[in-house]
């Protein structure tokens, strides 16, 4: 339950940098377009040249974090709980048998297995480019505000109320449920506290550990539920209506550091789509 403190996707930390400076839209319309574009690169090529589109993106964020004025460590515990995963996605990917030729680098004499080399660097792949969603997902949260947020969705998602689309309705909607993750985090820490108060033991193997935790899921569910209940209660009182004749105190307006940013992620967008190309001329 420890790795629960180290997710911070949802949370906001105001740092006053350039990044948390920038318009809500155009944060939201790079990280979709930076994310969209990891899963477009291949992960099945049969030398090391497959990690070269995965090298720009990885400089962007790297460049990113220090301009934010947050410190990597912040951002890095992220990935903490998603090491399970990375691992299972190589070990899974080490026994995967790629045409042949391949070069096998261990074989389990008990059962007809063995790692192969190009199953390895895919199992690799795959786990860095996770890694780097994961972090984008936390730099994009951790520098925007949730209403900040909540209104450049609404934003762009405008022009589709012609369709009859709820723009204003679905953008609160994935704001609170952004919002609800690390709320939902520090009460499980809090009900793991209490338990521990009362003598609980969560050390033991993974069994163990997971039967252990099955009593914090009730109270955990009976929370979420109540506060989902007087957060609409809330809303209700303050006679939300979404987005209809809304104001805002702030407004957002396209600058030259927007412009900047844009022609960034396009760059780096035009690198990770063209690195495959340039590796093998």
């Amino acid at each position: 339950m420890a790795v629960l403190q180290d997710i911070t996707v949802g949370k906001y930390i105001a740092t006053g940098s350039i990044i948390h400076r920038l318009d809500p839209r155009t944060k939201f319309v790079g990280a979709i377009l930076l994310l969209s574009v990891l899963f477009v690169v291949e992960g099945t090529s049969p030398d090391r040249r497959q990690f070269g589109p995965l090298l720009p993106f990885a400089l962007f964020l790297a460049a990113a974090i220090p301009l934010s004025r947050l410190p990597y460590i912040l951002v890095l515990r992220n990935l903490r709980p998603f090491l399970w995963l990375f691992a299972f996605t190589i070990l899974l990917w080490s026994l995967w048998v790629p045409n042949p030729p391949y070069n096998v680098l261990w074989r389990l004499p008990w059962v007809d297995l063995f790692v192969t080399a190009e199953g390895l660097r895919g199992g690799l792949f795959f786990s860095l480019r996770l890694s780097l969603i994961v972090l984008a997902a936390s730099l994009l949260t951790l520098t925007t505000a949730p209403m900040d947020l909540t209104w450049g969705l609404e934003r762009l998602l405008a022009p589709f109320r012609r369709l009859g689309l709820p723009a204003s309705e679905l953008a609160m909607m994935i704001t609170i449920a952004l919002r609800f993750v690390p709320v939902l985090m520090e009460e499980a820490e809090k009900l793991r506290r209490a338990q521990l108060a009362r003598g609980a033991d969560f050390a033991g193997g993974p069994q163990r550990r997971i039967r252990q935790l099955l009593p914090l899921l009730v109270p955990l569910f009976i929370s979420a539920f109540d506060r989902a209940d007087r957060l609409a209660v809330a809303m209700e009182s303050r006679c939300y209506r979404g987005g209809d004749k809304r104001t805002r105190y702030r407004v957002y307006r396209f600058g030259a550091a927007d412009a900047v940013g844009a022609v960034l992620v396009a760059v780096v967008v035009g690198l990770v789509l063209l690195t495959p190309r340039l590796l093998h001329l």
